[in-house]
């Protein structure tokens, strides 16, 4: 026999999907919900962490629980591909916003990641990507200058991998990778869109031509609600 909060879960879900309510609605108070199901708010703050954990709802501190998009897109995790060749297969709305394209000396976090001295040139690039009108991914790129050279806004706007592959002519042959949850930084609740959010999946890439030289060190920042990060793994055997 199913407990109370899965039923009422189950039939919270029978609700959204037949769209009683609206992306970014909220869904009744917990004392709302109480009183419709005739039961404790226990039993249904249960159902709405369901909800919750299931891609339903946000719940969003001091508002109430917010239905969110459910259509998440899937970040392939162990591919390298530019944000471009993604969007291209995605049927939404997609803005690249350029925040900073610079030439600066690195510090001493970049000389560890990026394996260079003080003296070399990193282009340092900071990009927003904004999905139907809502900024959820944060890029911040770094690309060592002597082996990526000419960098411009349009580049950045368009894609940086392309232009190093069909203007620079050098292969782009593969990545390691390293994925964490995080709080928000300042700079992310600055330049994203975070209302309510408090954690956000950061994918760090070290980027390297065919050559084996590391040319890129990025870290780019995801709002967890809109992305399904999804791998492909096989046993050998």
């Amino acid at each position: 026999m199913k407990r109370k909060y899965d039923l009422i879960y189950q039939e919270l879900v029978e609700r959204i999907e037949h769209d009683e309510w609206e992306v970014g609605q909220l869904l009744p108070s917990e004392n709302e919900l109480k009183d419709q199901y005739q039961t404790s708010r226990e039993t249904i703050r249960k159902a709405l962490n369901l909800l919750s954990q299931n891609g339903y709802i946000q719940k969003i501190r001091g508002k109430g629980s917010v239905i969110i998009e459910r259509n998440k897109f899937n970040f392939p995790v162990s591919g390298l591909v530019s944000f471009k060749e993604i969007a291209d297969k995605i049927d939404q709305d997609v803005k690249t916003s350029v925040h900073d394209l610079s030439l600066v000396n690195p510090d001493q976090f970049l000389q560890t990641h990026l394996r260079v001295e003080q003296d070399e040139k990193v282009w340092r690039v900071i990009r927003t990507r904004e999905f139907s009108g809502e900024r959820v991914i944060l890029d911040k790129d770094f690309l060592i200058e002597n082996r990526v050279s000419g960098l411009t806004i349009d580049i950045c706007q368009d894609s940086i991998y392309a232009y190093i592959e069909n203007q620079l002519n050098l292969t782009i042959s593969f990545a390691k990778k390293e994925i964490t949850v995080e709080e928000p930084t300042e700079e992310d609740y600055q330049l994203l869109d975070l209302e309510g959010f408090n954690n956000i999946v950061v994918i760090k890439n070290y980027v390297y031509l065919d050559d084996a030289t590391l040319f890129q060190y990025t870290e780019s920042r995801h709002r967890p609600d809109r992305f399904r990060f999804v791998d492909f793994a096989r046993r050998h055997h």
